[in-house]
């Protein structure tokens, strides 16, 4: 059976987007066909506002409506410590934990010559700026790449490269509560309060 065009559209540009197969696609594509066009319409102007309405704090490279974010500029926060993660989604993880309360900075993606993702790619250098700054006062760096061999590469590359500007800042590693080969998109608040108690010294 043909497909109609419109819902082939919609179909498709689902199976753009990671973790969407043909038939998740397929599945998303027909619940939107059944939903009411007023709620459809919503969910369209959401779409299309996405970017239109967020842009990337200069200070950490977070998603924000903001700039700087609303966690820069909080005055509160433990400004001495700095967190370093892949994706902005991974800040909201460490926030539900409740025990992080100091800065972070994304670096958007790890360093991955298979997808020629190099450091030019990465908010790494914008990173490298921060830490060299006397007056930001960093005490420790804790980077939390993900556990992965692009996670493991990218870090020991921060730690090379931060250690030549800012010899005697402490870098750490998130602790042994993320299992080799995790994404800490999934890791639960437990897991993630025992990873930063856990970090070691790099």
């Amino acid at each position: 059976m043909k497909i109609p065009r419109p819902l082939t559209r919609v179909i498709e540009a689902f199976e753009k987007l990671p973790g969407i197969g043909p038939k998740t696609a397929q599945r998303l594509t027909y619940y939107l066909l059944h939903i009411p066009q007023d709620e459809l319409e919503i969910f369209a102007r959401a779409l299309v506002n996405l970017k239109k309405d967020t842009l990337l704090c200069k200070v950490c490279r977070n998603v924000s409506e903001s700039d700087p974010c609303p966690i820069c500029s909080d005055s509160s926060r433990d400004s001495t410590l700095l967190l370093v993660l892949e994706q902005p989604y991974e800040i909201l993880s460490f926030e539900r934990t409740g025990k992080f309360k100091g800065l972070y900075h994304v670096l958007h993606g790890s360093i991955n010559p298979l997808d020629n993702i190099g450091p030019d790619e990465l908010y790494i250098e914008d990173l490298i700026k921060r830490t060299k700054k006397k007056e930001n006062g960093f005490r420790e760096l804790i980077i939390a790449t993900n556990p992965t061999m692009e996670g493991e590469a990218t870090a020991m590359f921060l730690h090379k490269k931060i250690k030549i500007v800012n010899p005697k800042l402490k870098i750490t590693r998130l602790g042994m509560g993320i299992p080799t080969g995790a994404d800490l998109e999934y890791a639960d608040e437990v897991t993630l309060r025992e990873a930063i108690a856990g970090r070691r010294e790099m």
